[in-house]
């Protein structure tokens, strides 16, 4: 059985990095019909944050993500890695470390000056001596002296480095708290892990872990190492580029099936196909077929996918998620009339509402550029008549009974339909832009448009 993991800090919000590895990892998981587990790393108590933790988990609801199990917290497991670093010291596996902050100035100082890299020395490996005074003491692994370290990755290859490249690093610190790549190892060895999805900023924990594998006589799990995101332009993703809180593109109006299938593509791909359900990407999805080199994150694209799953939406489902922005249509008898008529046209909920508003709003403010280009020599008197003739219809059941007044009376007039157009349209929503005339008044009724009329006319006249 697979059995993967996703194991954020809740020292800070999930951002969208973070989230793209927990999908690989969850993907993997339900493909196999195994178990994806979420661990939650607070062993830095001084930085904790029980908001950041809160929004990691309202972010794994949000985006439907769903994890097996009970959330497991390395801060109620320090008595496990207690028993772990007691055996490796009976076991002479690990020992203790009395190197005071001056003696390892000192020694830092001196390989720096002989052009080293700053590393432990070793000194106190075999050390049978009276322990110094006043110096409580860290504890220290015994790492590999000789030979190579290595691994194979799931997406990089090979992986070989020289143990000479790893120090006894410290796996208990002197007040007793355990280390990151310490508890890490003990962890995802705990819980069963078969496979460690993670960003490759940890490609260099691993060989840490490994020792860590290696002495107490541990399995290690199958580990893949995805590379980053970046900006366009090449660079480290930051917040001004989308590095965002996961809860921040919801409340921007993002769909979380759109934001998944924008991840899912973010260093994956199969063929040319951009568009993915949740279930053909679990269907679809092997950790081997992600991509070595960084990824590159697009907004554009982001924006386009978010469009194409709201205009694919149920109107019902997206008359429950507008509540969020402002509008509701839950009681409207308009509303498919509604939706149907603006969700092709915005590319996030935010745009969608401020669309609908534009329509069961009577506007308060009007587009100057709108107003002065629309608002010429008899454009005033025009929709006024219009109006009437709006009036003397037989029939206003439909926009297609609304259209074909528009048509006769533009026939009528003998004038082209923008003289018509263009001044009713800023009349009704404020502005230049917005769904098709007829379906307009459709929604808002007879009695609704000519209110606007009237209240152009008065914002005119000053």
């Amino acid at each position: 059985m697979v059995i993967t993991r996703f194991a954020p800090s809740p020292t800070g919000y999930l951002h969208i990095g973070g989230l793209r590895t927990a999908l690989f990892s969850w993907l993997w998981a339900r493909k196999k019909s195994g178990k994806f587990l979420l661990r939650i790393e607070d062993t830095d108590l001084s930085r904790n944050s029980q908001e950041a933790l809160d929004a990691i988990l309202e972010a794994f609801d949000w985006v439907g993500m769903n994890y097996d199990g009970d959330v497991v917290y390395q801060s109620q497991r320090f008595e496990l890695y207690k028993e772990y670093i007691n055996k490796l010291l009976e076991e002479g596996k690990a020992y203790k470390c009395y190197m005071s902050k001056e003696e390892l100035s000192e020694l830092r100082a001196s390989q720096e000056a002989k052009g080293e890299r700053p590393r432990y020395d070793g000194r106190y490996r075999e050390f049978c001596g009276t322990p110094p005074e006043g110096i409580e003491p860290v504890i220290r692994i015994k790492a590999p002296q000789e030979g190579f370290i290595e691994f194979e990755d799931g997406i990089k290859g090979s992986i070989k480095i020289a143990a000479s490249e790893v120090d006894d690093f410290i796996i208990a610190r002197s007040d007793g708290t355990p280390t990151y790549n310490f508890v890490v190892a003990i962890d995802d060895y705990t819980m069963g892990l078969t496979d460690v999805i993670r960003g490759d900023d940890h490609l260099y924990n691993t060989p840490k872990q490994l020792v860590v594998y290696e002495a107490l006589g541990f399995k290690a799990p199958k580990f893949y190492h995805v590379a980053m995101i970046n900006n366009e332009q090449g660079k480290k993703l930051s917040k001004r580029d989308g590095a965002l809180d996961v809860m921040e593109y919801k409340k921007e109006g993002y769909l979380p099936e759109a934001l998944l299938n924008f991840l899912v593509r973010l260093g994956w791909s199969h063929g040319d196909q951009e568009i993915f359900s949740v279930e053909e990407m679990v269907e679809l999805f092997d950790p081997k077929d992600i991509n070595k080199s960084a990824s590159s994150y697009n907004l554009n694209k982001l924006l386009w996918l978010n469009a194409h799953y709201i205009k694919n939406s149920e109107n019902r489902k997206l008359i429950e998620l507008l509540h969020d922005f402002g509008v509701d249509l839950r009681e409207n008898p308009k509303a498919d009339l509604i939706l149907d008529a603006t969700k092709e046209r915005a590319k996030t909920l935010v745009e969608l509402a401020a669309e609908i508003k534009k329509i069961v709003e009577t506007p308060e403010e009007y587009d100057a550029k709108g107003l002065k280009k629309a608002f010429k020599g008899e454009a005033l008197n025009i929709i006024k008549e219009f109006v009437s003739a709006l009036k003397s219809a037989p029939s206003l059941e439909s926009a297609s009974d609304y259209h074909k007044v528009m048509e006769e009376f533009v026939t009528s007039k003998e004038i082209g339909f923008g003289k018509l157009g263009q001044p009713l349209r800023v009349a009704l929503l404020g502005s230049m832009s917005g769904a098709g005339l007829d379906t307009i008044m459709d929604i808002i009724g007879l009695d609704e448009v000519e209110n606007r009329v009237v209240a152009v006319e008065k914002f005119l006249e000053g």
